[in-house]
This record gives structure tokens, C-alpha cells and sequence, in this order.
């Protein structure tokens, strides 16, 4: 298997145990592994979905927040969705939090003052007041949907169910996390497996009486809906419902700058140990609710907040050997087998090298001892290794050359930096089985075409018995000739049926992002099918010169850069890419993309964007637009109604198309005063 397919079947492997342990932990409150274990397993999806994009067609965390709530409550959808949050392990993720921060609100290098909050090991819920009377009590759930468990909260004596104090909201929404205290948990141990799984079980009793019995506690960290909004501070919002008798942790500060964010997450560390509830991070969120506006969301997190996550659990062991893996993109990717060991309370026995760089960079070999961690990675890393214990018959690894299919690998050369890339990859594309196996494995994923009972290992027993080489072929299977396989009786073939005939209806976005275009992932596909909108016109980029116009038009779609413009490019200039896309089309029914309409100031109007603005970024104004209902295009036509022209270096070009076109031009004043109108 190549480095790329061995990527991405520890991507799927990966998604299904969150999936599993989302249900066990949201849902049944019986989880199978510890808190800072589910935590990595999230974290190291979300890490390599961005080294990897391409292992988005097999699932994202995007689309999974906690787990659909169960029938064992009545079903409440919240009044705003709770989403999860991003993670960060190392200084460098908060810098590039903080980064990513100024470029979208075009603040340079602005420090923007952020609140700290120890990040509590519990069960989070919401509470909904009106008029000051508690009136709801849910659950996460989903994040969309949560479970009324009301009563059970209301077992919690310091919450409070009537706000007494002056200018209480007509409706306020505090969102908290319940525990049970470490002390209070040497009563229980006997019966659940930690706190957090006490805590859960507690909650999720259907006798209210039961659940009255078990020491809950409580803080409150954020909010949900508030009418009307008279916070400006996440530090003001906490101050205040604490003098109205909310529970709120007393370690939460103030901080400013990479160095005090350093300084607070130090602190907190070291005295995690002694205090009586578990955290497991601190939360950073930007203070200036007004900012939090501006920033939003992305599909699954907000912007404006990050879990800094503490330090990762590590072991020693030994390298028994080092492997290669062929990934879906051709990437190839270093492996130790190691000797197994437990860590965090799981038993590991693979390591990735990442690259060749890497193993010379730490001058890795078969018979080493290494200290590896689980954090941030789609399989344990190696930190280091311990030389002195090195032995004379330890063996260089001398990275391969070639391909397992036996094809010459290359390393491409980036645009931006001009430097060669770490990794290696096959150039044989669909005519290297290895990466051709993998790009069926995405093919068939829950985010792609969805065919449940056509999982990584059918796959793998379907090519060997070469009933599938191509993907066209998983619409042409042979079921007699499966169904004398072992474990293939009528139901499941049955199954199968329904399931490859369901798929072949698809819409836009999905089939471009399963027909795996390397760096494009489920939010780039959902940019190009909004762009496209019919199938016809994604397939015009087959056509040579078709396609060198429609990518020129591509570079004004945010979203959408010079890397996923070429990686189109080449994608499509390979005649097998070509041929087996063509395929899928003529015998799939692709639905066109079909654009939420939004109400606002531009409600079912087109725009376009050229050059930079002053007081917000690019990304910023387009965010504003959708969310006023427009539809944001990257090219100049008869359909556009208002192309938007910032003062900081417009295209002339696109400015004098759209005089000749009779299209209204709003310069960035005028913009502004829509906005503020």
C-alpha cells in the first residue's frame, strides 16, 4: 500500500472511531477511552486534514459535532448552534491562531486582547431564561439539536431558576459545564469510570430523583442567544451573570500578547493537579464580542476562540522497522513499527516519520529507542531519539527512490516559496495501484458518494479479486460472482444494491470533491460548485482551452488560490483523470448546486470583489455579503449586479468590464454605508 493510501485509510479509520466514540461519549455516556484521548483522536483528524486535504473525501470533523441525541429525551433545537473548537498543542498554533485572527479582520499586527478560561472535563449544556425564568435545559446533542434534560439540571442547586438583579435580558442563554468534583468522585468510583462519565450518567437519568442524589457542579463560560445584547466583553457577560448567582471559574483572565498567553498556560498547568475539577486545556477567546461578530464561524468552530490544549502524553520504545505507505495523492510517507506500547491507554505499535527530511533531520534507524507522543497526528509521532542507547547493529533507512508500484516519485517544487516540497510523491496517478486503491476508498467515503457496505476492506477484497480497478466499475459489479464470496449472503449483496443505485444520485459539491482533486477539500468543492452550478460546466475544464479560460476566471474566488487552481490544472491534464471523471458523469445524476438564499441587503444578488479594503478583509466583506444573501462570483459577466471596488489597488481591467457591461460599481465609502445603513 503507498504512502498516500496508507494516509488515508488511517484518515477513515480515524473518522469512524470518532463517529463510534462521539456516540459512546455524547450519547451513551459510557466512553471506551480517556478525555485527552478522544481530544487527540480529534486533533489529529483536524492535523491532517490540513497536511493532507485530500483525505477530506473520506470524512471531516467539520461535519461531526458532538453525536445525534438519542430517543431517550424530547428533542430541542438550539436557538444558536454550539459549536466545537479548534485546538492548539504548541506556541505556534496560537500564533498562527492570532494571525489568522488580524488577516481576516485586516488588522496587521495588532494585539487583540483575549480572555482565558480554564477548559473544564465535563458535559455541556444550556440554559434558557425568559424574562429571568429558567425555561430550557439541553444537552449538546449535535451541536444543532440537544435533549431536554431540564428537570435533571435543575437537580443542581446553585443554578439558578429565577435571575434576581437589574437589566436582565428578555432572553438570555448561559452555556455551562457540569462536573462532578474530584473528591465527590471517590464516593462514586465504584460505579463509573471517571468524572466525566459520572457526570453524563447523572444527566441523562430519566428519574430526576436519581440524578438528585450525585454532586453536580457547575460553570458557566458563554452564551448562546441574548435579546437585547447589552455585553460588549466575553470578561463584562461573566462578571455579570456571576453578581446574578452563576457559578463562574475563578482562574479566567485577561491576556494580551503571545507571551502572556505562554505565561497563563504555564500557570495553569502546573496547578491543574491540585485543583478539584479535571481541565484539560484553557480556552482563549477574543474579548470584544463586536470582533467575535466579525470573526463568525467556519462550518464546525468559531473564529474567535481556541482550546490551547496541555501537554501531550508520551513513552519510549523501539523501532522494530521502518515502512513506506502510498497515499491517495501519491504522497509517500515513512512508517516505524514499534515495539508496542501503551500511551494515554492506548496500545500503539506504528509511529509516522512523516518524511525523508524528517528521519535525517533526527537521524532515525531500525533499532532505535524513540520517545513518541500521541497529539496532532494521524498516528503517533516520533519526538526523539535516544542515542546513547543506540546498538552497532542499528540500520540506516535509506528512503526509496520509487514508487511501491515500482514508478519514479518526485518532490514538486511550490510556486510561493520556491522551495522543493518534503514530500515524495508517485507520478503514475490512477496507473499506480496503490494510489488507485486509495482514491476508491474516497470514492466510496460518507462524504463522497456515501455507499455504505463498500468500506476500505471490501475495497481491498474487490481489487485483489480485481472486480474493481476503476470507479465506473462500482456501478457495473458482478454480484454473482460476489455472492459465493465468504460473508456475502442475500441481504448484504442486497444492501450493496441499494446502496451503489442511492449514490448514483449526487450533488455538485460532493462529486467534485470525490472525484479527489488534490487540495481540494469538502469547503474548496462547495466554493467550485456554487461557482459551476451544473455539472456541464465542471466538465468544460476537460477541454484544454476551455479550461485555461474557466481557471484564469477561478483566481478572484476566495477560497480558492493559486495551489488548488494548478492542482485543477494537472489534475485534469492527466488523460486517465480525464477519462474516468467523463465516466462518472454519463452514469451518475449529478444535481446542480443549489445556493442558500439568504435574506439581507443583497438578498439574491451577485457580487464581485477587486481590490483590498481599509477597514476589513477581503475574506471579512465576502463573509458580510453571504450573509446578506448575496452569491460572491469570481468573474466579470452580464449576471453580476455590483462589483465592489476596494481603494487599495483595484484591477483596472475588471473595472472597465463592467462600465462596458452597464454593471453598478460601489467603491469601498459607499459599500461601508450599505453596511452601516
Amino acid at each position: 500500500m503507498n504512502e498516500r493510501n496508507k494516509i488515508l485509510e488511517q484518515f477513515k479509520k480515524k473518522i469512524a472511531n470518532l463517529r463510534k466514540h462521539n456516540k459512546l461519549y455524547f450519547v451513551k455516556d459510557k466512553p471506551e477511552i480517556s478525555d485527552s484521548e478522544y481530544d487527540n483522536l480529534k486533533n489529529e483528524i483536524i492535523e491532517l486534514e490540513k497536511k493532507y486535504p485530500f483525505v477530506k473525501k473520506d470524512g471531516s470533523v467539520d461535519l461531526i459535532v458532538g453525536a445525534p441525541p438519542s430517543n431517550k429525551f424530547k428533542k430541542i433545537k438550539h436557538l444558536i448552534p454550539m459549536l466545537s473548537l479548534s485546538n492548539a498543542f504548541n506556541q505556534g498554533d496560537i500564533e498562527d491562531f492570532l494571525k489568522k485572527i488580524n488577516n481576516f479582520l485586516n488588522f496587521g499586527d495588532k494585539k487583540i486582547e483575549l480572555f482565558s478560561e480554564p477548559k473544564i472535563d465535563g458535559i455541556s449544556a444550556t440554559l434558557i431564561y425568559k424574562n429571568g425564568q429558567l425555561k430550557n435545559g439541553l444537552s449538546r446533542g449535535d451541536g444543532i439539536t440537544g435533549e431536554d434534560i431540564l428537570d435533571n439540571l435543575k437537580t443542581i442547586s446553585n443554578i439558578p431558576q429565577k435571575i434576581i438583579g437589574k437589566d436582565i435580558p428578555s432572553l438570555l442563554e448561559v452555556r455551562c459545564e457540569i462536573y462532578i468534583g474530584k473528591e465527590d468522585f471517590k464516593k462514586l468510583k465504584d460505579n463509573f469510570a471517571n468524572p466525566r462519565n459520572a457526570a453524563g450518567g447523572s444527566l441523562r437519568q430519566k428519574n430526576s430523583i436519581q440524578t438528585s442524589k450525585i454532586p453536580l457542579k457547575y460553570f458557566a463560560y458563554g452564551f448562546g442567544a441574548i435579546k437585547p445584547m447589552s455585553f460588549k466583553t466575553q470578561s463584562e457577560f461573566l462578571e455579570k451573570i456571576n453578581k446574578w448567582g452563576f457559578v463562574t471559574n475563578p482562574l479566567s483572565k485577561k491576556v494580551n500578547g503571545i507571551l502572556e498567553i505562554q505565561k497563563q498556560h504555564s500557570t495553569i498547568d502546573a496547578m491543574r493537579s491540585s485543583l478539584d475539577y479535571d481541565i484539560d486545556g484553557l480556552v482563549f477567546k477574543v474579548n470584544d464580542l463586536s470582533l467575535q461578530k466579525r470573526l463568525g464561524n467556519t462550518s464546525n468552530s468559531p473564529r474567535w476562540a481556541i482550546a490551547y490544549k496541555f501537554s501531550a502524553e508520551k513513552a519510549i520504545t523501539k523501532i522494530k522497522d521502518i515502512i513506506i505507505q502510498v497515499g491517495r495523492t501519491g504522497a509517500i510517507t515513512p512508517v516505524a513499527r514499534v515495539e508496542p506500547v501503551t500511551v494515554g491507554g492506548v496500545v500503539v505499535s506504528n509511529a509516522t516519520l512523516h518524511n525523508e527530511d524528517e528521519i535525517k533531520r533526527k537521524d532515525i534507524r531500525i533499532g532505535d529507542v524513540i520517545q513518541i507522543q500521541r497529539a496532532g497526528d494521524v498516528i503517533p509521532q516520533v519526538l526523539s531519539v535516544d542515542v546513547s542507547k543506540r546498538k552497532n547493529n542499528s540500520k540506516k533507512f535509506y528512503f526509496p527512490t520509487k514508487c511501491l508500484c515500482g514508478a519514479p516519485t518526485n518532490k514538486e517544487l511550490s510556486n510561493n516559496t520556491k522551495k522543493e516540497d518534503a514530500v515524495r510523491r508517485c507520478i503514475k496517478g490512477y496507473d499506480c495501484e496503490y494510489t488507485a486503491k486509495e482514491k476508491l476508498k474516497h470514492l466510496v467515503s460518507k462524504e463522497a458518494f456515501n455507499i455504505d457496505g463498500l468500506g476500505k476492506k471490501v475495497i481491498d477484497q474487490f481489487w485483489d479479486l480485481k472486480f474493481i480497478k476503476n470507479p465506473s466499475d462500482i456501478f457495473n459489479l458482478n454480484y454473482n460472482k460476489i455472492k459465493i464470496l465468504d460473508g456475502w449472503g442475500d441481504l448484504s449483496i442486497d444492501n450493496l444494491k441499494k446502496a451503489i443505485s442511492k449514490s448514483k444520485k449526487i450533488n455538485l459539491d460532493r462529486f467534485i470533491y470525490s472525484i479527489g482533486i488534490r487540495h481540494i477539500g469538502q469547503e474548496s468543492a462547495k466554493i467550485l460548485a456554487a461557482f459551476f452550478v451544473k455539472v456541464k460546466e465542471f466538465s468544460k475544464l476537460i477541454d484544454v482551452k476551455k479550461r485555461s479560460i474557466i481557471l484564469s476566471n477561478l483566481v478572484e474566488l476566495d477560497g480558492i488560490g493559486e495551489t488548488q487552481i494548478n492542482s485543477i490544472d494537472n489534475f485534469f491534464s492527466n488523460k486517465k483523470n480525464a477519462e474516468i471523471t467523463l465516466e462518472l458523469i454519463k452514469i451518475l445524476n449529478v444535481n446542480d448546486y443549489a445556493i442558500q438564499v439568504k435574506d439581507g441587503k443583497f438578498s439574491n444578488k451577485k457580487l464581485m470583489f477587486t481590490g483590498g479594503f481599509h477597514k476589513m478583509s477581503r475574506s471579512e466583506a465576502k463573509s458580510i455579503a453571504e450573509n446578506n444573501g448575496a452569491k460572491v462570483l469570481g468573474s466579470i459577466s452580464k449576471k453580476l449586479d455590483y462589483l465592489i471596488v476596494g481603494n487599495s489597488k483595484p484591477t483596472k481591467r475588471k473595472i472597465d468590464q463592467a462600465k462596458d457591461l452597464n454593471i453598478r460599481i460601489i467603491n469601498e465609502n459607499e459599500w461601508n454605508k450599505i453596511l452601516n445603513s
